[in-house]
């Protein structure tokens, strides 16, 4: 092979993977117009005023293809399939109760991302900010409003496999103190005191009382339901193989995620419920697997998220094993029902 043929292969690889970035680069630069323009048949989205409080309502991160696309929106819990009344907030992960909102963006820069999240008040006001160290991916605010929580991913980006590493915060939304990690909390496992450079926690769900919250400790290729206190600043682990705790209304149950052998390592959960009372274990109708953190929408019943066409859609199914999963909302994610 001569040198010019040797330069006139190379020159041609060059023109191809150049044509290939282009082309990329065009499709996504498409998708993301597309992405702006309201879709036929989708959910009718209009803009409006939201609030966090009074009752009756459910708020969400609306995933609707057209102009409110990301936006806090808002619709009757009674029809959760409805028109949309978009705040103009946008999130990746939220969650409000008593008139607090806890929103985990995205900040655009000119190289990368990064992320932060925004205490709201009830109209959806920034109260406070903080810097969030990796990509979001659950947030929570106490029955009280008093509080707010979030995990994001500072190593990977998926609970799948177990190549990832989280850091979970905790705040005092009335002061602002802040509790950049739960790893600084002593551990209590098996009635001892436990170290282990591997653990992680994510998953926060807080009790009524303003002190004792849950959350997934994981360690040595394992997971726990641990219950956590902010005053002595203790976690004490209480069953394995939980993941993505809930808190029940009533205080008394937690629905969650876990980990079921034999399926595959990219889809390994199914949904269940646990008696903090008893620990005895009942498995939910849901037949695929789930990566949220459910929220419950009254003591009977478990709202969560499943991929759909345009992102996620919204399921429900009863907390006590009965009946079948049903989708109540399409194009949605990181529900709420605040009052």
């Amino acid at each position: 092979m001569t040198v010019r043929t040797r330069i006139l292969i190379l020159l041609s690889a060059v023109v191809a993977l150049a044509a290939v970035g282009v082309a990329s680069v065009l499709h996504a630069s498409a998708r993301a117009d597309r992405r702006d323009q309201t879709q036929a048949g989708g959910p009718k989205v209009t803009p409006g005023t939201v609030s966090l409080t009074g009752h009756g309502r459910m708020v969400f991160r609306n995933m609707a293809w057209g102009p409110h696309r990301d936006e806090l929106t808002t619709v009757p819990a009674s029809d959760p399939a409805g028109p949309r009344t978009a705040s103009g907030v946008k999130c990746l992960r939220f969650y409000a109760a008593s008139g607090t909102g806890v929103c985990l963006q995205a900040v655009h820069g000119p190289v990368s991302d990064t992320y932060r999240a925004l205490i709201l008040d009830d109209r959806l006001r920034a109260r406070d900010h903080y810097d969030v160290p990796g990509i979001p991916s659950r947030a929570r605010v106490s029955p009280t409003g008093h509080f707010a929580a979030w995990t994001a991913f500072v190593g990977g980006d998926s609970y799948a496999g177990t190549n990832f590493s989280t850091r979970t915060a905790i705040v005092d939304a009335r002061t602002g103190e802040l509790i950049p990690s739960l790893e600084a909390f002593r551990i209590v496992k098996d009635g001892h005191s436990y170290r282990a450079a591997d653990t992680n926690f994510w998953g926060v769900t807080f009790a009524a009382d303003d002190r004792t919250f849950y959350a997934t400790l994981a360690t040595r290729g394992s997971t726990y339901l641990v219950r956590g206190d902010l005053r002595t600043r203790t976690v004490t682990t209480l069953h394995a193989n939980v993941e993505c705790p809930s808190l029940s209304p009533d205080g008394t149950r937690v629905a969650y995620k876990k980990r079921v052998k034999g399926l595959s390592k990219d889809a390994p959960w199914r949904l269940y419920v646990l008696d903090l009372h008893t620990m005895r274990e009942t498995p939910l109708a849901e037949p695929r697997s789930v990566d949220d953190q459910v929220v419950w929408k009254d003591t009977r019943t478990i709202v969560y998220a499943l991929p759909g066409d345009y992102g996620a859609d919204l399921y429900q199914v009863p907390a006590d094993g009965s009946g079948q999963p049903r989708r109540i909302s399409e194009a949605a994610v990181s529900p709420a029902y605040p009052h």
